[in-house]
Formats: C-alpha cells, sequence, structure tokens
C-alpha cells in the first residue's frame, strides 16, 4: 500500500516538476527614466555598443536592447521622434502593417491589431522575416510615451519560437506606462 502511495504521489508530481522546468524567469523592469516599467528574462543583459553596432548597422537603433548571451534573442525599446497619442495607435498599426509587407512580401503573419494593456491602447504586429540565413520571429508593440511612439520589440530565430512565443506576449502584455 505504501508503495502505491508512492507511485501515486510520483505520478502527481512529475507532471508538476516538468511544467517549471525550462519555463523562462522574467522580472519587471523599470525603464527609460522610470516611465516604462516591463517584464524582462531574468537572464537577459544590456546589449553591448559593440554587439548594437554589429547587429544594428543603422544608426537608427533602438535606444536600449536587452539580450541572452549570445545576442541572438533580444527585447528592444526605442523612444521615437515620430508623434504620437492614443488616437493615433491605430492609424500606426495600419501603417506598420503595409510597409512590412511591402518590405517583406514573403514574411509569415502571425497576427496584428490593437488591444488594451494596462489601461493603454498598444499596437501590435507579430511576423516572421527573412534573414541572410535564418527567419526571425518579430513581435513588435507601441503606443505613446510623452506625445511620442514608443517602439518595443521582441525577436528570436524561428528555430526557437516554440519555446519564446509564449514568453513574447507576456513581455507585450506586461507594458505599463506610468
Amino acid at each position: 500500500m505504501k508503495k502505491i502511495k508512492l507511485l501515486f504521489i510520483g505520478i502527481l508530481i512529475i507532471p508538476l516538476v516538468s511544467m517549471t522546468v525550462g519555463k523562462i524567469e522574467l522580472e519587471i523592469k523599470s525603464l527609460m527614466n522610470d516611465k516604462v516599467e516591463l517584464k524582462i528574462p531574468s537572464e537577459f543583459e544590456i546589449m553591448s555598443e559593440e554587439l548594437m553596432k554589429l547587429k544594428y548597422p543603422s544608426e537608427r537603433r533602438p535606444t536600449l536592447i536587452y539580450s541572452n548571451e549570445s545576442g541572438g534573442i533580444n527585447v528592444s525599446l526605442n523612444l521615437t521622434e515620430n508623434k504620437a497619442s492614443q488616437k493615433m495607435i491605430e492609424p500606426y498599426v495600419e501603417n506598420f502593417v503595409n510597409t512590412f509587407k511591402n518590405l517583406y512580401p514573403s514574411a509569415e503573419w502571425k497576427g496584428s491589431g490593437m488591444k488594451k494593456i494596462n489601461g493603454r491602447k498598444v499596437g501590435y504586429l507579430k511576423l516572421i522575416t527573412p534573414a541572410i540565413d535564418t527567419k526571425i520571429y518579430n513581435v513588435m508593440f507601441f503606443t505613446d510615451l510623452d506625445a511620442k511612439l514608443l517602439l518595443c520589440t521582441f525577436n528570436c530565430t524561428e528555430k526557437s519560437i516554440t519555446e519564446w512565443e509564449t514568453t513574447a506576449d507576456e513581455i507585450m502584455n506586461s507594458l505599463k506606462i506610468k
């Protein structure tokens, strides 16, 4: 009888343990002079200037990039000079969708739209775009901050989508403007 109880407890515990193994741990970060809160994977560090210049050769690179050790998975924020307000979020969605469809006609779209996150309108795009040697899963989400457009992105290689897709959504859904 004792062996049956132990076996039963083992059967119950193993799935619970396996559900927590491999879960990506997120921590809330206060960013952009404490005006933005966003969950970032706890193992991510701020990307070095050298790696930023390699990964984003254009001078229009994001202002802040968190990445894993290899630099292959990123969360970035960029407060642009583009004017923005809550009324402008929906037109921005349309504009970005059209722009990305023109830039990447072969992209695989996973979704786009606008939703309320922590009481604010947030636009988003989810798509897989071609890169030199792989495909990149992009989640781009945006809202207004100080009358400017705040662009946030999550990206990883296509092979990491299964592991990161839910976490990317959790990151996006954690966006809070203070």
